[in-house]
């Protein structure tokens, strides 16, 4: 039997980011669970980056997710890169990506503690949101920046 590689590639960017998804939701990580969660996220990057049909869109998301995993582990320097990265790959996309890349660029100065910045990006999240088509997608985004206002009270 021969490896396919690329099936490989296939399946773990998906498996690993879904699971990714459930340590984000889970509250109280333990430290292992934090790791592992950070390796999934970096993983499931680097398997997109594999695939032959990947696209920037996809590279946002990964990169998105990846900043998401380092704010949440108190990594605001790596949050912060890969939430840049996720700018760069969103910009030929819809504005609902470019909104979640200043949502991540906004979530990685919080962490950092840098307030002005992060309320900064967080503004530009929200004029991007509301520029959004999907309604569904539009309060998905705002939800989500809500949340991050909150904690920026």
């Amino acid at each position: 039997m021969e490896f396919d590689e690329q099936a490989a590639h296939t399946h773990f960017s998906v498996q690993w980011f879904n699971r990714v998804w459930e340590y984000i939701d889970q509250s109280g990580r333990t430290p292992q669970e934090e790791e592992e969660m950070l390796e999934l996220a970096m993983a499931s990057l680097a398997h997109w980056r594999k695939r032959p049909d990947a696209t920037p869109r996809n590279y946002s998301i990964g990169c998105w997710q990846v900043s998401r995993v380092f704010a949440l582990a108190g990594e605001a320097g790596l949050a912060r890169r890969y939430a840049q990265r996720c700018l760069e790959h969103s910009q030929a996309e819809d504005v609902f990506y470019q909104g979640y890349a200043c949502e991540a660029l906004a979530r990685a100065e919080l962490t950092a503690g840098n307030l002005s910045q992060a309320r900064l990006h967080l503004a530009q999240a929200a004029s991007l949101a509301a520029g959004v088509a999907d309604p569904e997608d539009r309060q998905q985004l705002e939800d989500d920046l809500d949340s991050l206002n909150s904690q920026l009270r």
